[in-house]
């Protein structure tokens, strides 16, 4: 993202953009990207898939339910989340994020947020699910991706004096702020607060805020997570400090993490084979959810958690490549943003189930049980690709550009057009309607008609 993007009067559209160039005809540096990111993300969901199998199979029978239950619902959210990737991908122009789509969604958000607050299900001491019929969704996964797009909005009008600063900060404190602080507040979810954070200050700097500008915010932020953390039942995660010294002989609020090191512990170099992990005999709390990532490294061993990661880079090269080659500002915000916020969430998990971290709760995408979590990460996975999709459509400037290179020969027999009649007149017809805007000779004097 080094590369400045271009603010194109065609991203202030709501309506599609042009149509891309056939799939054969796309150039590599575009294609090559996209590739990279399909691969990845398919590889997270099928090892996701195996791993939600095998440790959730023992929970799952414990429960009286079949070994295969997590397997079923994980597998039905992937669909659901796989179709909806490729309709945003394919029917939804990133530039529609720009007009009244994102405010249907922002409301919608909020208004889940809201009746969260007020009527949504307890579990796991926190009160971030919603129960509407048959269907149980956990909002905030959501309402993370509208901020950040909203985010980028504001940013982008203001970049194009669509917005002074006094309505700048208004919009950020209305749309962003309030909202954020409603999650945190209602919800005690600092995890997802503190995704949200990285996700739009990914937006500044993608949209080249002033460095001091986003330095401040980064200290005022962890300003905040420290004082957050210090406050309430939070006091308790820094137990990952030393999880034998939880003042229970490491059977309180350090015997999940202490599980994970024994986990990892076992799995050694090359593990201990898949579906023979001994933690997830319900030793290891949310060993299919939260803590997935400690049954791989014991089932798979150090190999199999380096290849995780090592797909979670590949992913993050990927949506910067696209990121990069977006037309316009507005689709590198989107893209950069969302890529770095999802894989900001993958090692905030790691970093958690590896003692490094304070646990927050946040699932490892793609891979950790939950439809929520999947179908979100699959979501924001269609909109990097709508980005992309639409990279390889010429800008108008590169049009123009190519415009003044096409030449075309008249008869001597026809008048040249003369300077003042090719403009407005229509004397140089537009490139793609089968004409050519040209050069005209004619005898021994040659006239130019510039567009």
């Amino acid at each position: 993202m080094a590369r400045r993007a271009r603010n194109t009067p065609q991203t202030y559209s709501n309506q599609p953009a042009p149509q891309s160039r056939s799939a054969g005809s796309v150039p590599s540096h575009i294609q090559g990207p996209r590739i990279l990111l399909l691969l990845s993300v398919f590889a997270l969901l099928l090892i996701g898939l195996v791993m939600v199998y095998s440790a959730g199979s023992i929970e799952a029978i414990s429960e009286g339910d079949s070994p295969a239950s997590f397997l079923v619902r994980q597998l039905g959210f992937a669909v659901f989340g796989c179709v909806g990737a490729v309709f945003i991908w394919k029917f939804i122009p990133y530039h529609v994020w720009m007009g009244k789509l994102l405010w249907a969604a922002w409301i919608l958000a909020v208004l889940l947020l809201l009746l969260t607050a007020v009527m949504g299900t307890v579990g796991l001491g926190a009160q971030r699910w919603l129960i509407i019929g048959p269907v149980r969704i956990q909002p905030s996964e959501f309402a993370k991706i509208v901020f950040v797009l909203m985010m980028a909005r504001i940013l982008f009008d203001f970049r194009n004096g669509e917005l002074d600063v006094r309505n700048l900060f208004v919009q950020v404190a209305l749309l962003i702020v309030v909202p954020l602080f409603i999650i945190y507040r209602t919800q005690s979810d600092l995890g997802t607060t503190i995704i949200c954070f990285v996700g739009i200050l990914t937006v500044l700097w993608v949209g080249e805020v002033p460095l001091r500008t986003i330095l401040l915010l980064v200290i005022g932020g962890l300003a905040f997570a420290a004082l957050a953390s210090m406050v309430g039942y939070r006091q308790d995660r820094f137990v990952f400090l030393n999880p034998w010294d939880d003042g229970e002989g490491g059977f309180g609020n350090g015997y999940q993490l202490i599980h994970s090191f024994y986990a990892f512990s076992e799995g050694g170099l090359f593990g201990v084979g898949l579906g023979n992990s001994r933690e997830k005999f319900l030793y290891l709390p949310e060993a299919e959810t939260d803590f997935i990532f400690s049954i791989i490294g014991e089932e798979l061993g150090l190999i199999g958690a380096a290849a995780v990661i090592a797909l979670f880079l590949l992913f993050l090269y990927a949506g910067i490549r696209i990121a990069q080659a977006a037309p316009d500002n507005f689709g590198t915000m989107i893209a950069g943003s969302i890529t770095i916020m999802v894989v900001f969430q993958a090692f905030l998990n790691i970093g958690c189930v590896l003692g490094l971290l304070p646990t927050t709760g946040k699932p490892l995408p793609f891979i950790s049980s939950g439809g929520s979590s999947l179908v979100a990460c699959l979501f924001m996975v269609g909109l990097i690709l709508s980005v992309s999709q639409h990279s390889d459509v010429p800008s108008v400037y590169e049009r123009r550009r190519d415009d003044l290179r096409v030449v075309r020969s008249t008869s001597p027999s026809a008048p040249s057009p003369s300077r003042g009649s090719s403009r407005g007149q229509g004397a140089v017809p537009r490139r793609g309607s089968g004409q050519t805007g040209s050069r005209s000779r004619s005898g021994s004097s040659n006239s130019r008609s510039r567009r």
